[in-house]
């Protein structure tokens, strides 16, 4: 039996809990101890099982049929169960995922991400410009708590003074007090109400964003319907795109800017050679994903080594376990932006995350801007400031000296 109880106690006892500050820090001891000794890992206290080699993860990704994704995929969302507005594609099952993802998948085109690539190179311009005349940068405040904010609301249409207000609630969101799990609202779960009016004016003021495109699309639901999208769904869609394009792409930044200062040998390769600029952000994708666990609710039983996970159980995916797996990656603890890094950071299958081709347009482009600006910087770890969440794990400040 592969399962563990997460409250015993005493020297060198295995136990994991997501929200634990200390194993937070660095997780990657305990990561390498679930996957060795507890791939199947329950947690009696908490009450949710853990699935951490890479294949098992890879392999609950993609398992739609057993393992559900309709009552979310935080862990505390899922043990909640709150009740789940029509839209919130995330977490969704198909058939209706597929008609809702179809329609929200407009916005992420190969050919409307090279259309805006000058327009995301010019938010960032315009984030690091005013910098280039002192000695610092902050990977976080400068550049990611502005930059993906302001690319979600040019492809939604969203004026800049809704922005901020979108920004923080985002934030706050996703925020747990420190140790403790992500309080849910089993009622009011999600609510997409900071967009309606702005939706209401855009109905009057077309434009060519999303917002337009999905008030006048006509589509087939899932009861063969042909009809448009509810005003209500509209809202709830442009809440899931708000949330997930600020916080795990502004959190990514803080990442890139630590492991690339840490790393001053791989960072002058990429000054030298740009085109391995989109490997090295794989490469930090792997290494310090923003997102370590995604959770499913287990619809009907499902196996894994022997081990049964019973139908009714909360399941972690624990993608930053797998990312770090050596069952699957050569000296996994290395960072190396020359490898292959086929991580687990956007998911995988039917839930594969629809924004990673934009997460990868800002990473690139961002990594570019700052390299030619500043092709040297140390991270002043002695003010950086973690993110006091569970829920999406970066830094609320990662400064930099640049030079």
């Amino acid at each position: 039996m592969h399962a563990f109880d997460g409250d015993q106690s005493g020297a060198g006892q295995l136990s994991y809990d997501p929200y634990d500050i200390e194993i937070d820090v660095d997780p990657y001891p305990t990561y390498r101890r679930l996957r060795d000794e507890a791939p199947v890992y329950y947690n009696e206290r908490l009450d949710f099982w853990g699935l951490s080699r890479f294949a098992d993860v890879e392999a609950g990704l993609r398992d739609i049929d057993n393992l559900s994704s309709a009552k979310g995929d935080i862990l505390e969302v899922v043990k909640a169960e709150p009740v789940m507005p029509l839209g919130v594609f995330i977490n969704e099952d198909p058939p209706l995922h597929t008609v809702h993802r179809l329609l929200v998948s407009r916005a992420f085109t190969p050919r409307k991400m090279a259309a805006i690539e000058e327009h995301v190179r010019a938010f960032c311009a315009a984030c690091l410009d005013p910098l280039t005349e002192g000695d610092r940068l902050d990977f976080t405040l400068h550049l990611g708590a502005e930059m993906p904010m302001r690319v979600i609301g040019m492809l939604v249409g969203m004026p800049d003074s809704l922005q901020r207000s979108v920004r923080s609630i985002a934030g706050r969101r996703l925020r747990n007090e420190p140790g403790k799990p992500l309080k849910v609202s089993k009622t009011n779960y999600f609510n997409g109400n900071m967009f309606a009016d702005y939706v209401a004016w855009r109905e009057q003021n077309p434009s060519d964003d999303l917002v337009t495109e999905l008030l006048n699309v006509e589509f087939k639901d899932v009861s063969g319907t042909v009809r448009r999208l509810s005003t209500d769904e509209l809202l709830v869609f442009l809440g899931v795109i708000a949330n997930a394009g600020t916080e795990t792409v502004g959190r990514l930044f803080g990442w890139l800017g630590k492991l690339l200062g840490e790393h001053p040998d791989q960072r002058r390769e990429l000054v030298a050679d740009p085109s391995l600029i989109p490997l090295a952000v794989e490469e930090v994708l792997r290494y310090e994903p923003p997102v370590h666990h995604i959770a499913r609710y287990v619809a009907k039983d499902v196996e894994f080594h022997g081990q049964t996970i019973p139908a009714g159980s909360a399941l972690l995916l624990m993608a930053g376990a797998a990312n770090r797996d050596e069952r699957k990656f050569d000296d996994p603890e290395r960072f190396d932006i020359h490898r292959n890094a086929n991580h687990l950071s956007f998911g995988r299958g039917t839930h594969f995350c629809l924004g990673a081709s934009l997460a990868r347009l800002e990473g690139r482009i961002a990594l570019e801007e700052i390299l030619k600006r500043w092709p040297d910087w140390t991270i002043d770890s002695e003010h950086a400031v973690r993110a006091p969440t569970a829920t999406v794990r970066g830094w609320d400040s990662m400064p930099a000296i640049v030079g």
